[in-house]
């Protein structure tokens, strides 16, 4: 893959999270953790979510502050205790970032109804391109399933290569709300 491929595939929206943007609600707002520079903050707040942008470094997104449905926080949150209280976010996004302690913290902070998006580097992409390099930063085979919170219900898994050959795992799963359809859209109907 060539470096510059690698690059813009982290300017542009992940396709994982636009395949599944379609069943964030419009009610409540959307977290996107370890934001970067804005990409699935930007997206989502042109089609019209509510979103809080959060990372240790918040200058990539300072262009973003004057948009009416976004809001920028700088947080170090591997060194802070969690600031966001229970039910708080109709959904969160989490993408190139992993910190394990954090999940407990996601599904308290997802609100019934709420939906988690994440995807996230594998060791097979530190086994061929040597990155991330810290173990505490890529995911093991199988395990963002069981990093999965118990009762969470399940809508999309995948683990592999990209066609951009990096190897990630993604997740898509809901917290349980007091109204919820049997089956939900697979694809975007809007």
């Amino acid at each position: 893959m060539a470096k510059n491929a690698y690059v813009q595939s982290f300017r542009q929206p992940s396709p994982w999270v636009m395949r599944w943007r379609h069943l964030f609600s419009r009610h409540g707002q959307i977290l996107d953790l370890a934001c970067g520079g804005g990409r699935h903050t930007a997206m989502l707040a042109l089609e019209g979510h509510d979103v809080l942008a959060v990372d240790i470094n918040v200058t990539e997104v300072e262009s973003l502050v004057d948009m009416p449905n976004v809001t920028v926080e700088c947080r170090d949150l591997e060194n802070e205790a969690w600031p966001w209280a229970k039910d708080r976010f109709a959904g969160i996004v989490v993408t190139n970032y992993l910190h394990r302690p954090h999940f407990s913290f996601y599904w308290e902070s997802l609100a019934p109804g709420g939906l988690f998006v994440m995807e996230t580097f594998t060791r097979a992409n530190t086994m061929i391109w040597a990155h991330p390099k810290n173990p505490a930063h890529f995911l093991e085979e199988g395990e963002l399933l069981r990093l999965m919170p118990e009762g969470a219900r399940l809508i999309a898994y995948e683990e592999g290569m990209t066609a951009l050959e990096t190897c990630i795992a993604r997740i898509v799963f809901m917290k349980p709300g007091a109204v919820e359809a049997y089956a939900l859209p697979l694809e975007n109907y809007r």
